[in-house]
């Protein structure tokens, strides 16, 4: 029979609890965080902290409420943020067990105590601060800019941009709009096991806006590259990744057409 041990410090204990003030109105609506709490530079073992608090006293969003906590009742609670609307991917985590991002995710939605974890399987900084280090040297090994050996358009003895008819625009719509919060690489199961090799959702999903991107003649470069048993062929379609998707986009979809795309390349060329 095979024992499987883990590491003494991957048990979380449970931490303080901070129940809310005695003399808050009565016409309070309490509601219960478990937030996870770690700094590894001081801690043994992670831990689960309890904050009950007034909503009325905070926005709709889970950010509002960490906003809150962190500037009533613990100032040392660790978190990313910045554009509260969305659009940075700042404030990903791990909210009643989904990927998503605490500014767009309301309060009223999580029933009961609502559990607040850093996005799964990455290091951990501090609290809910996820090491994306990996992740993002995964992102510029894709090369995530235009290459092109043509020359952008004239106009008037000036450069301008490089024209796109809009037919060709269209086909970017689904790839532009991804944010880089990693929610999807995080919460797909190949990218926990081998995110050393596997690049990805994430990545995967801005390479395909590359290729698909009529400005971009790299198309075969870029195509080789990604002909990987593991760069691109450790997706398995298990479609957390579209499942989880804050901004409702498809990165499964765009893994699939670049193995459609490589395999065309392959059948041109032989």
């Amino acid at each position: 029979m095979v024992h499987i041990r883990l590491p003494k410090n991957s048990t979380v204990k449970e931490g303080i609890h901070h129940a809310v003030p005695t003399d808050s109105v009565t016409d309070m609506t309490t509601r219960t965080f478990q937030i996870y709490r770690y700094n590894p530079d001081i801690d043994a073992n992670p831990r689960y902290d309890t904050f009950e608090i007034d909503t009325n006293k905070c926005g709709p969003m889970v950010l509002d409420a960490l906003l809150y906590i962190k500037n009533t009742t613990d100032t040392q609670l660790a978190f990313r943020r910045s554009c509260r609307e969305g659009i940075c991917g700042s404030c990903s985590m791990n909210i009643d067990g989904t990927n998503t991002l605490a500014c767009i995710k309301p309060i009223a939605d999580i029933k009961g105590t609502i559990h607040i974890n850093p996005l799964p399987h990455m290091p951990v900084v501090k609290d809910l601060v996820a090491d994306l280090t990996q992740a993002y040297k995964q992102y510029a090994s894709i090369k995530p800019w235009i290459q092109s050996t043509q020359e952008p358009s004239m106009r008037d003895g000036e450069v301008r941009e490089r024209l796109q008819t809009p037919e060709e625009r269209e086909k970017l719509d689904g790839l532009w709009e991804c944010i880089m919060c990693f929610s999807c690489s995080t919460s797909c199961p190949s990218y926990w096991w081998n995110q050393d090799q596997y690049l990805g959702p994430a990545t995967l999903l801005q390479s395909y806006r590359f290729v698909a991107d009529s400005r971009d003649n790299a198309t075969n470069e870029r195509l080789n590259d990604l002909d990987d048993s593991f760069k691109l062929y450790r997706c398995h379609t298990i479609m957390n990744c579209t499942k989880t998707c804050p901004k409702g986009l498809n990165p499964a979809k765009a893994i699939g057409v670049l193995k459609q795309e490589i395999i065309s390349k392959s059948i041109v060329e032989n």
